[in-house]
């Protein structure tokens, strides 16, 4: 999905993503459906909030070493959060500024992120 247009509230890779739509087009892309969040606002949704809707999809907060295809819960300071989808030497997400799905190296540990994980499809997915 690298090179997709970023588009606010987008959900569709032929028409753009936002980070929520990425995370959530990769995981189909992949053969799983999750329940998608409805109604979320581009700023102002709670850390709990968040949290909650990817517990929702079927994720648990990752223990231990983050893997590769977990997301990343990442704060900004202006308590704005960006959702990205963890590579074994990069990530993956949806850029608002490039206006457009970029590929990241992380030239740095991602200590202090939350990542969850999708240990399996949920049985709603298949």
């Amino acid at each position: 999905m690298v090179g997709v247009a970023f588009r606010p509230q987008g959900r569709d890779p032929v028409t753009g993503l936002d980070c929520v739509g990425l995370v959530w087009a990769a995981y189909a892309a992949a053969g799983c459906r999750l329940v998608r969040p409805v109604g979320y606002p581009l700023r102002g949704w709670s850390r709990e909030r968040i949290e909650a809707a990817l517990t929702a999809a079927g994720f648990v907060a990752a223990v231990g070493s983050a893997h590769a295809g977990d997301v990343a819960l990442i704060a900004y300071p202006a308590g704005q959060f960006h959702l990205v989808i963890l590579g074994s030497a990069s990530f993956v997400h949806a850029h608002a500024g490039l206006r457009r799905v970029v590929e990241t190296p992380l030239d740095r540990p991602i200590c202090g992120l939350a990542w969850w994980r999708l240990e399996q499809c949920p049985p709603r997915c298949n």
